[in-house]
Order: structure tokens, then sequence, then C-alpha cells
């Protein structure tokens, strides 16, 4: 855990290019993931602009989708750094993809007011973990997600995404 200014994307993973938060895309929703206070939990604040309306009034559910899945990604990173005995983004890069990602609206999320995410590890079973996420509108918990992921080696991982697209005959 770290007291850093800086935010755990920007700690592990500064050339990322993710769409939800790498830090180097530049079309990014810039999504900001640091440890809590307590150290037992990351959290995440988003403020969705009227782009990511869905039903009048509220969030679209996919953007909510998206909130997860990103920032529970950089929790379970976080985690397995702490788990090693390093900060993030120190020694070799770690890196996770999600293997099941599992949301449950609870309430409607409006429009107009900042999202908490709250996330946390709830359980480890070898590379894949269990990450429990909550979405916050103020004192209300709108959305529950509860995902797997799993701990990859990146250029493992890479080549053989190059080798699908190689496969497909897809320009990559």
């Amino acid at each position: 855990m770290t007291n850093s200014s800086l935010s755990l994307q920007d700690m592990c993973n500064p050339n990322g290019m993710c769409f939800g938060c790498g830090p180097a895309n530049p079309s990014r929703f810039a999504i900001k993931s640091e440890w809590s206070a307590e150290g037992d939990a990351v959290i995440c604040r988003f403020a969705p602009d009227d782009r990511y309306i869905g039903w009048p009034g509220l969030v679209y559910g996919g953007l909510i989708a998206m909130l997860i899945d990103c920032h529970s990604n950089r929790t379970v990173i976080a985690y397995h750094y702490n788990q090693d005995g390093r900060t993030p983004g120190e020694g070799e890069p770690i890196e996770c993809v999600t293997g099941q990602l599992g949301v449950s609206y609870q309430k409607p999320t409006p429009m107009g007011v900042e999202l908490t995410l709250k996330a946390w590890v709830e359980g480890e079973v070898g590379r894949k973990s269990r990450v429990i996420c909550e979405v916050w509108a103020g004192d209300v918990l709108t959305c529950r997600g509860d995902s797997v992921f799993v701990r990859v080696e990146a250029e493992q991982l890479k080549a053989q995404a190059q080798k699908m697209i190689a496969d497909l005959g897809v320009a990559g």
C-alpha cells in the first residue's frame, strides 16, 4: 500500500492503453483508483457526464459495468503487488485479465451525482482472484460487482492475441 499522490493506474501501467483507465490513451475515461485511508479497499470516484445517460436521469448500465471492470482489475493488481511485498509498479509488471464479470444492479444510479467505487479482493485461488466492487451514489448502494480476474504473463498474452489476429487474417 502506498500514500503516493499517483493513482494505481499511473504507478502500475503508465503506458497502458485501456479505454477505461489507460494513462496513455487520449480517449480514456481517466479512471483513477487509490488505496483507501484504512488500506482495506481500493476507491475510485467518477462523475459521469450527460453523454452516459441511460433512462432519463439515470446512468447507462454499460458504463457502470465498464467502471466496475476497470476498477476491479486495478484492485486485484494492487492486491497482488501487496501480496508480493512490492509497491505498485515496482519490479516486473503484474497484469490481470477479466475471467468473469458479474454486475448486479441494485437500484437506479442517478445522473448528476459523483459515484464512489469501493473494491476489495474477497478470495484468491492460484492465479484467480474474486473481487467485490460496490458502486455508491452518495450514501446509496446502486450496484455490486462480483468478478473473477486471472493473473497473466503480459508477453504471453500479447503473443496469443497476435497469433489470433494473424490466424483470422485481421490487420492488427
